[in-house]
């Protein structure tokens, strides 16, 4: 009775010589040990950014008794939200806030007009100088805000700005940070698209607001994102700028509560998460945009 010889082995390499991909047991193709590296390294460090934010909402619920506890809890034992409501009537936060969403709102706003015609034209225009000019923009971004606090404070007070809301309005809007990004997503607009609308007769104010701003909103969502994260998060120039509480932002108005001589540190612990939630929500609303913009943008 004969017996049949079992099947060679599978080769691992083809006709060439070239070595095959490995493949796994469900027939998908196992993943290289460069991709394994590069997406645990993103968990810890996605983990290593969240936990912060993690702790602190599950804090807020603890009352001042379980944040003292050495070492501290994990879970609060007794849930409270007392917190959030006696750290909301602590202080006049509906107006803080008020005054918060009018300078973040009204600064982004105007971030975005003054960036995006600053971008369009050094993408588009073709003049003399206008690399210089980008060049020295770009450089300010290695200037840091301490150098120019008291000049730019001079001309604040010389126009009757300190203690209002434009003081905290007007000054930081124009940021090279914005104009880079704009000028280069706005490179990668074909200028083709820009000459056909001038020769139907559009003017350039006209193509500005109907062709290049809806093509570049991508890179205005990107923007729009860092402005809203720093000038709601501004602690330093509200802090000069704003000497009279009724201009005062969230950021120093947590800090001057949180200065008293009891620190309630559950209360500011829920202050700090109701403020965290405006940018949470914006970011998952923008993201695909933000994603998309910072891709594209990258390429020219």
């Amino acid at each position: 009775m004969s017996t049949q010889a079992p099947a060679p082995a599978a080769r691992r390499t083809d006709s060439a010589g070239l070595q095959r991909p490995k493949w796994t047991s469900t027939g998908g193709r196992a993943p290289s040990t460069g991709a394994v590296v590069r997406a645990t390294l993103l968990i810890a460090g996605a983990l290593l950014v969240v936990t912060p934010v993690v702790w602190a909402a599950v804090s807020s619920f603890k009352t001042q008794e379980e944040l003292a506890q050495t070492p501290p809890t994990l879970w609060p034992n007794h849930p409270t939200a007392d917190n959030y409501t006696s750290g909301l009537q602590a202080f006049d936060f509906v107006h803080f806030l008020m005054n918060s969403v009018i300078v973040t709102g009204s600064a982004t706003v105007l971030t975005l007009a003054i960036n995006s015609m600053a971008a369009y034209a050094l993408s588009k225009y073709n003049f003399r100088g206008r690399t210089v000019l980008f060049l020295i923009t770009l450089s300010t971004i290695m200037i840091p805000l301490q150098v120019i606090l008291l000049p730019v404070y001079q001309v604040i007070s010389s126009f009757g700005m300190v203690n209002s809301l434009w003081g905290l309005i007007i000054p930081p809007a124009a940021t090279p940070t914005g104009v880079f990004l704009l000028r280069q997503y706005m490179l990668t607009l074909p200028d083709e698209m820009i000459e056909a609308a001038r020769i139907d007769g559009a003017g350039e104010f006209k193509i500005f607001l109907r062709i290049i701003l809806p093509l570049s909103r991508p890179a205005l969502a990107v923007v729009a994102i860092f402005s809203v994260i720093w000038r709601w998060n501004d602690f330093l120039w509200p802090l000069i700028v704003a000497q009279d509480e009724s201009v005062q932002t969230l950021p120093v108005a947590i800090a001057r509560f949180a200065s008293q001589q009891a620190i309630p540190f559950n209360q500011i612990l829920a202050v700090s998460v109701v403020t965290i939630i405006p940018i949470i929500v914006i970011f998952l609303f923008l993201q695909r945009h933000i994603i998309a913009g910072l891709a594209q943008g990258s390429i020219k």
